[in-house]
């Protein structure tokens, strides 16, 4: 038995949600979609019990982890969706480089893959979740050892560390029961929209006064002008989100809603019928928002694991490393490759910092350059797979014999200019919003309107089925 077999095996023996014997309606998968929302926004504004947020622990959260892995400091989604995130990516690059011989169109090894996945990112969540107690991650420590020198008993990291798997477990069963058919869409891509839009409306509204400054937007602009003071300090702003950014996140909305619309369309016939002709439309984002996302996985990554060696293992890093990797001031991030790596975060840092800000732009657009060409080649999306399946499909190029290799250069002459185009778009936009202040960041921005267009478009087929009945039937749903 392989591994493969062993991690599926694994799944059956673990609680899962069974389908629903018949297909719910729209309005009960809209209600069913809300319940899990509500339950991560609950779990993710509940406090760990037996933490002690204090000294070295005290670390400003990472805004990139956050939004990528819809995670919160301190709370049961300390974790957030990372397990589920890194497996799933995992899985589908071994499978997608013929690591792991699966025939995706198979139902049987379809569900074997998703068992796999399961059992492989629950795996994940115990090791994360070890690796975090044992760091002291939310205990003060007396030394430079996180295992011998940290103020938590035994017992207290025990408590911890199964709250950390078990959330993720929870949230592990509110994706499986949106994605077998009680909800819409998926809980990942729910659970990151309701972290980017917490942080917009955070950004936005929010009256509360940290370190002195009004953290929202609006109430800080009102405050500013009752004052007397200058339109310049709502301008441009220090330490928190201004007018720029908001001019930003507008700009960059519209933007990406006018790209995801954009399509080049390939004419295509059947050489049984040559009077039905048709075309196939290639979206001209053609990579979506996957090479930033993958880029914002590797940046999370590194910057987890920059703090975590900056800050618990003092004495077992050389200093020298540890300052290579992060450097920490009063628990904020000053120097360092985590420090270049992580977005400005505000027009006011970037000009601060301006060597920071091209270093960002220049790593991020060069790895979404090639993660969206390495992403393209094992998903599926290549000029050889496209090639493959328009000729099973029964259609042709007009003008071009059935051979794939012919079509394949056909279809690269499309294809490998749109994979690079729309890498280097969404990674230019992503930069754009970091480096302007952008709200919710620009990675954010970006995943959030995708998503917003995902539920948009499958909310108006529901709808469609439901109107037309007979619709419904000749589709065979």
């Amino acid at each position: 038995m392989g591994v493969l077999d062993a991690l599926a095996k694994m799944a059956y023996y673990i609680p899962s949600v069974e389908k629903p014997k018949a297909k719910p309606g729209l309005y009960e998968r809209l209600l069913w979609t809300a319940i899990a929302l509500v339950i991560y926004v609950i779990m993710a504004n509940t406090p760990l019990y037996g933490i002690q947020i204090t000294g070295a622990s005290n670390v400003q959260q990472l805004l990139l982890v956050s939004i990528i892995f819809a995670s919160r400091r301190g709370t049961l989604m300390e974790l957030g969706i990372g397990p589920i995130v890194t497996a799933g990516l995992i899985m589908q690059i071994l499978v997608g480089a013929k690591l792991i011989n699966l025939d995706m169109s198979n139902p049987e090894d379809r569900r074997k893959f998703t068992a796999a996945q399961k059992s492989f990112a629950l795996i994940l969540a115990a090791f994360e979740a070890a690796m975090y107690v044992s760091a002291c991650r939310y205990w003060a420590l007396s030394g430079p050892n996180p295992i011998a020198d940290c103020s938590a008993t035994a017992l207290q990291r025990v408590i911890v560390g199964l709250q950390l798997f078990f959330a993720t477990y929870i949230v592990i069963l509110l994706d499986e029961m949106i994605q077998k058919g009680w909800g819409l869409g998926s809980g990942v891509s729910l659970f990151i929209l309701a972290g980017v839009a917490q942080y917009v409306f955070w950004n936005l509204l929010s009256p509360i006064v940290v370190s002195g400054q009004i953290v929202g937007f609006i109430p800080y602009a009102v405050q500013v002008l009752m004052s007397g003071g200058s339109i310049n300090q709502i301008i441009i702003r220090q330490g928190g989100r201004d007018l720029v950014g908001l001019i930003v996140t507008v700009f960059i909305i519209l933007v990406l809603v006018y790209l995801q619309g954009i399509k080049v369309e390939i004419p295509v016939t059947s050489p049984r019928l040559r009077t039905v002709k048709s075309k196939v439309p290639l979206k001209f984002l053609y990579v979506t928002n996957i090479p930033v996302l993958l880029v914002g996985i590797l940046y999370s990554d590194v910057l987890v694991f920059a703090s975590l060696s900056r800050m618990y293992l003092q004495g077992v890093v050389p200093t020298g490393i540890a300052d290579f990797l992060a450097k920490y001031e009063n628990g904020r991030l000053v120097g360092g490759l985590a420090y270049y790596l992580s977005p400005p975060g505000s027009l006011y840092a970037t000009l601060s910092d301006p060597i920071r800000a091209l270093v960002y732009t220049v790593t991020l657009m060069g790895l979404a350059t090639l993660f969206g060409i390495m992403w393209v080649e094992i998903s599926g999306l290549s000029a050889s797979a496209q090639a493959e399946q328009l000729i099973k499909s029964g259609m042709e190029i007009p003008g071009i014999r059935r051979n794939p290799k012919i079509l394949e250069r056909i279809l690269s002459r499309y294809i490998f200019p749109l994979t690079v185009l729309s890498s280097l778009i969404v990674a230019g936009i992503a930069a754009l919003g970091s480096l302007l202040g952008a709200y919710g960041t620009g990675t954010g921005l970006l995943l959030a309107v995708g998503i917003v267009q995902q539920y948009y478009t499958m909310i108006a087929y529901e709808r469609t089925l439901e109107a037309y009945p007979l619709l419904k039937r000749l589709i065979g749903e």
